[in-house]
């Protein structure tokens, strides 16, 4: 009998070393039928010079989507966060030219997270991040223009890309509960090689506040999108169990 099977194709930062084990720790529990796949691209730093910035356009991104789409994909997620500093819009034209050059739908960390936002009305936003002071600043005035004023955050700073992973997960924890006693309506832990989706389901329950980490919230869209209920995963936080 053929296995039937949902594949979720992942583009991801070259120097991205959280994604794909906790992106696959989140969906162990519907291996064999859904299963996550990964295709590199470079990227080696994170600020707003130009060199950085390159990094992050279209050609690459779409070239990597069509090396994966060898594979099938049911779903094609571009897992990173460059759009919320480079501006929305970018990862809406980013989608429309996967699909139009593969097939298959497309979502991105970023737009899933600003859907999250949308459909539980977030007028007062927490952010927690490891950016330079520049990043972090943009991603301030690009949230609050759509809406999503950010009324407290922490950031590390870091210049990054591969240092993000080094950050242990009480580094982590301690900025999202510093970040909490501003009393947002969520938090959002922007970086999918950032180690927060683990950290959720328990300081949920300790703080009081949804928490929405990139790497789940990705997850969370891509099983929206190819049909399967998200809170079929247990155990990640209330996103998959109260957003459906």
């Amino acid at each position: 009998m053929t296995l039937k099977r949902t594949l979720i194709g992942m583009l991801t930062p070259s120097s991205n070393t959280v994604l794909e084990p906790y992106m696959c720790a989140i969906l162990h529990q519907l291996l064999p039928h859904v299963t996550a796949h990964f295709q590199r691209f470079t990227v080696r730093e994170i600020s707003m010079d130009d060199k950085a910035m390159a990094q992050f356009k279209n050609e690459p991104l779409i070239e990597a989507a069509k090396v994966l789409s060898d594979a099938r994909m049911d779903v094609i997620a571009w897992a990173g966060t460059a759009a919320s500093w480079r501006g929305f819009e970018v990862d809406q034209d980013l989608c429309q030219q996967i699909t139009e050059a593969t097939g298959a739908p497309a979502t991105t960390s970023v737009l899933a997270l600003n859907e999250i936002l949308d459909r539980t009305n977030v007028r007062r936003l927490g952010l927690v991040t490891p950016y330079l002071d520049e990043v972090q600043k943009q991603i301030v005035a690009n949230y609050a223009a759509a809406g999503h004023p950010v009324i407290s955050e922490r950031h590390l700073g870091d210049r990054g890309n591969f240092s993000f992973s080094e950050y242990d997960e009480a580094t982590i924890a301690a900025m999202i509960r510093d970040v909490a006693k501003d009393k947002p309506d969520a938090i959002i832990v922007l970086c999918t090689n950032f180690r927060g989706a683990p950290l959720v389901e328990d300081l949920e329950r300790e703080i009081g506040i949804p928490i929405y980490d990139s790497v789940s919230a990705t997850v969370w869209k891509a099983l929206a999108m190819t049909g399967h209920d998200p809170a079929s995963i247990t155990g990640w936080g209330r996103l998959f169990r109260e957003l459906r």
